[in-house]
């Protein structure tokens, strides 16, 4: 894994895991700002020659450093950030309910984005 840079790509919502210039991983985001600021991944990719070697938890771990240093909350939909966070807690802690619901309602107010 030592090859691999993770690099944040804001603008396109996409947490992206780089290996000699190539796209290996993601993770697919966008930005809540109400109730509260939270990052909310909807989809963990991995391309299926680099599967097996952590790229999605080192994804899902850097989602959770950027959110931290942010000082903000993750909200994760992505039904693989939902169980890395459950094996995670001391690094990932557990969104609020409420917050859940409002990602849940923008991501339906906003169809075809992901």
């Amino acid at each position: 894994m030592s090859d691999i840079e993770i690099r944040d790509d804001r603008a396109a919502g996409r947490l992206e895991a780089v290996t000699a210039g190539e796209v290996v991983g993601r993770v697919e985001y966008f930005v809540l700002e109400a109730p509260a600021r939270a990052l909310v991944p909807v989809h963990t990719i991995v391309e299926p020659a680099h599967e097996g070697r952590g790229i999605a938890g080192s994804l899902a771990r850097e989602l959770y450093g950027i959110a931290r240093r942010e000082g903000v909350t993750v909200a994760p939909l992505c039904p693989y950030v939902v169980k890395w966070a459950e094996r995670h807690p001391d690094e990932a802690p557990a969104a609020d309910p409420e917050l859940l619901r409002a990602a849940k309602e923008w991501l339906v107010a906003h169809p075809g984005l992901f």
